[in-house]
């Protein structure tokens, strides 16, 4: 589920259809995901550092920079344990080669490990990691936060996820120096492998256009910060989260995350 609560929404989410509860059975072992990803990483030139732990498993973030002037892009996933598309899409993203030489990248791949091994949405201590960048409670984010303080700030900024009560794949975009917007492009080409969400409200916001969500009220004013809230105010002034919805397969739910990706990196790059 995105980072723009009801709490901060004011209303109840409306959806053209209400699927199922969260996905409960999680495919991700979290231990082995880790060591395939950093060796993925690996083998494609990447810096991998171990910035925390979450239930005895490393918390990776991998990094590498690319000669010349190139944008410099972020990607996170996993930070709710009971949405296992959005870190398996990072992956296959990562092992089919989309992370080339057309920019600088920034991969967090795995936020909630503990989330991850108890198949819930929330930290081992019952923590919303979504919802801790402003008040820094757990030691997950708040060592993905002394992570984040050592990077340059970010082109662009994509954070994956899930949302079990929507009907079809939607943006949230943060937009605050009004560049050129990427999210009907992602849109376009994921609906090609995944329905659009056709709720003209979402999270009890209207909707800017059809599946795309751009806040009017300043985010940065709400009291509990999702990690694009924070990413907007510290390191990157164009930041989206993409849902797909939980009710789909789940290798749907992946090849429609994979294919956001691989379209917001064209844009951005040009090519």
């Amino acid at each position: 589920m995105n980072g723009f609560d009801r709490d901060w929404q004011g209303g109840k989410k409306e959806h053209s259809v209400h699927s199922a509860p969260p996905v409960k059975d999680s495919v991700i072992d979290p231990a082995a995901f880790v060591d395939r990803f950093a060796t993925a990483a690996t083998a494609r030139g990447f810096r991998v550092e171990r910035f925390g732990e979450s239930a005895g498993v490393p918390l990776l973030a991998l990094s590498r920079r690319t000669r010349g002037v190139r944008p410099r892009i972020y990607f996170s996933a996993g930070i709710h344990g009971d949405e296992p598309a959005p870190p398996l899409a990072l992956l296959s993203a990562l092992e089919h080669g989309l992370f080339d030489e057309r920019a600088t990248w920034f991969l967090c791949p795995l936020l909630n490990p503990a989330g991850f091994l108890a198949r819930t949405r929330e930290n081992a201590e019952g923590l919303d990691l979504n919802r801790d960048f402003k008040a820094l409670r757990s030691a997950e984010i708040r060592a993905h936060v002394r992570w984040l303080q050592h990077q340059p700030n970010f082109d662009f900024s994509l954070c994956l996820h899930e949302d079990w009560e929507a009907a079809g794949f939607y943006v949230y975009e943060l937009n605050a120096a009004g560049a050129p917007s990427f999210a009907r492009p992602m849109i376009e080409a994921v609906t090609e492998i995944c329905p659009m969400e056709t709720a003209t409200v979402i999270d009890g916001r209207d909707v800017a256009e059809p599946g795309i969500v751009r806040p009017l009220a300043d985010p940065l004013l709400r009291e509990t910060w999702p990690e694009s809230i924070y990413l907007q105010a510290n390191h990157s002034r164009l930041s989206y989260t993409i849902e797909t919805p939980s009710s789909l397969p789940l290798t749907q739910r992946i090849a429609a995350l994979e294919r956001a990706i691989a379209t917001a990196i064209s844009q951005v790059c040009g090519v």
